[in-house]
């Protein structure tokens, strides 16, 4: 039984470093721990709130929810490991009575200690096994650190391109470079910057999947708001006299259409058109597609 008890936390650990790995280092649209809270504190903060200052809380609060769970059950599942094995398999300093320290409490206190790598040294392992159990957990503590770090440093860049795309899409709104205000190679240049910058932050929808639960504040750098516009401009341009607007226009709305299918099989769900799955994407964020000024 003693030995089932420390197989079951050795599970949890792995479960918790394989949601790390998923999340960080290969993202995939199956899911995990990391995308079920920041999905039910989205959906929450959506039903419960019309404001959008409590909205814009949803990505942050479930990031800071989603490191202290990943924490919690490595912490849970490394005491599991050491419970079992307590008093028997561990020395305690001087004042500390081994029968009294030997619960569920005292493991958990054991855990905390290794997972920090604070190394108190008042309660440690002797048996050979758990003396290189030890240094494995306290590896573990660095190994969650830097992910919540990397990942903190990974998705709010991705949050400032996708803003700055929005802005962009909002300032060629009001330009409007195909209709002749500007000469058709600058209306061309401009399209093709657009696409190139659709292309990454579809990749960043790829890569941090929990960008997608960040509410943006202003309209301009909404790119909920902002995109339904940049379809009817992209349709537009590829309607154009123009062959270098034509060919700008098609690949403007090319890059619409894949970014329409990132977002429609990770996040919405729609199975419709590009325009209705922008549409959807829209009303996820609170706003009217194409309707920003």
């Amino acid at each position: 039984m003693n030995w089932l008890v420390t197989v079951l936390g050795a599970l949890v650990v792995l479960l918790v470093l394989r949601d790390v790995f998923h999340t960080l280092w290969h993202p995939t649209r199956h899911g995990g721990l990391s995308r079920l809270v920041m999905t039910a504190a989205w959906r929450l903060t959506s039903h419960l709130s019309t404001h959008r200052r409590a909205a814009g809380l949803a990505g942050p609060l479930a990031m800071v929810s989603v490191v202290a769970l990943w924490a919690f059950a490595a912490t849970i599942g490394w005491a599991l490991v050491y419970w079992p094995h307590m008093p028997d398999s561990f020395t305690y300093s001087t004042g500390l009575e081994p029968a009294e320290h030997a619960g569920f409490v005292d493991a958990l206190y054991v855990s905390l200690v290794n997972l920090t790598t604070l190394g108190l040294g008042d309660i440690a392992p002797t048996a050979g096994w758990l003396r290189i159990v030890a240094p494995i957990e306290a590896l573990v503590g660095f190994a969650l650190l830097s992910a919540t770090v990397s990942w903190i440093i990974g998705i709010y860049p991705a949050l400032a391109r996708r803003r700055a795309l929005a802005l962009r899409m909002s300032h060629l709104r009001r330009s409007r470079p195909t209709t002749g205000r500007s000469g058709p190679v600058a209306g061309a240049t401009l399209l093709d910057s657009l696409s190139r910058e659709v292309a990454v932050v579809s990749v960043d929808f790829m890569q941090y999947a929990e960008s997608y639960y960040f509410y943006d504040g202003d309209d301009r750098t909404s790119l909920p708001a902002q995109i339904g516009d940049a379809v009817e401009q992209a349709d537009e341009a590829a309607a154009a006299a123009h062959p270098e607007v034509r060919h700008s226009g098609s690949a403007l709305k090319a890059a619409l259409e894949d970014l329409a299918a990132i977002l429609d099989e990770r996040f919405l769900h729609t199975l419709g058109t590009p325009k209705q799955t922008f549409e959807a994407y829209a009303r996820d964020h609170g706003r009217q597609s194409g309707s920003a000024g």
